[in-house]
């Protein structure tokens, strides 16, 4: 694929006006700090508005469509949409990984293809349309992308299945061994307690979720765990 069919619109269905926005957002910190004699920015700030940006649109889109629902199953709904799982895929069908800017060490180790990297692109992504584009360009973006996870919530062959079950399931097929947890603290009063949940793969940390009960405590840190199980797999095998 070449960048020129990235620059019209078949890939992104957006044009951008300041196409130093679009530079930055697809720049990771590993290549920014290469060239630092040029004071490029990386998407680290950006990433951070686009999470926020694609959270409001999916809130306010599953508002709109299925405001019937429970506030528990639409949180629930939204948490998979937004999940760095989801947007992995997402990015991937946009081939993101195609047109990152990446340090030679990212380089080699594939940076490409991690799901980290590339779910960090995607964010940085909507930001930079957003800053370059306006509130209604980002929406369209953004809904845009999440079409075909709509019109399998509209069909009802949309199915949710929980985080901890998810990672099982990714466990299985790279022959790993199932996910251990452990509460490794509690905070607050009785009447609002937080629990922290630690979650290791081998014996390895790989995350730490917080939640008012132990199993929501464990949901979050298995959905942590779903991010980064990917780029750890070299160190757990």
């Amino acid at each position: 694929m070449s960048h020129k069919k990235n620059e019209d619109g078949s890939i992104l269905r957006y044009s951008f006006k300041n196409r130093a926005l679009l530079d930055r957002a697809l720049t990771h910190s590993s290549a920014a700090n290469e060239r630092s004699t040029t004071r490029q920015q990386d998407n680290e700030q950006l990433e951070f508005l686009g999470d926020s940006i694609i959270g409001f649109f999916i809130s306010d889109y599953l508002y709109q469509k299925f405001g019937h629902l429970s506030e528990g199953h639409l949180s629930k709904i939204r948490a998979h949409l937004v999940s760095s799982v989801n947007l992995f895929k997402i990015a991937s069908e946009l081939e993101l990984g195609e047109f990152l800017h990446l340090g030679k060490g990212e380089e080699k180790t594939g940076g490409r293809k991690k799901q980290a990297l590339l779910v960090d692109a995607f964010e940085a992504l909507v930001a930079a349309i957003y800053l370059d584009g306006g509130l209604n360009e980002a929406r369209q973006f953004v809904l845009g992308s999440f079409q075909k996870d709509f019109e399998a919530l509209g069909t009802g062959s949309f199915y949710l299945k929980d985080f901890k079950s998810q990672l099982q399931e990714r466990l299985q097929a790279l022959r790993l061994p199932p996910a251990e947890y452990s509460i490794v603290s509690e905070s607050g009063p009785d009447h609002r307690k937080q629990f922290f949940v630690e979650l290791r793969i081998r014996g390895k940390r790989i995350s730490e979720g917080q939640g008012e009960t132990k199993k929501s405590a464990e949901q979050e840190a298995a959905r942590l765990a779903l991010a980064s199980v990917f780029d750890a797999i070299d160190w757990l095998s």
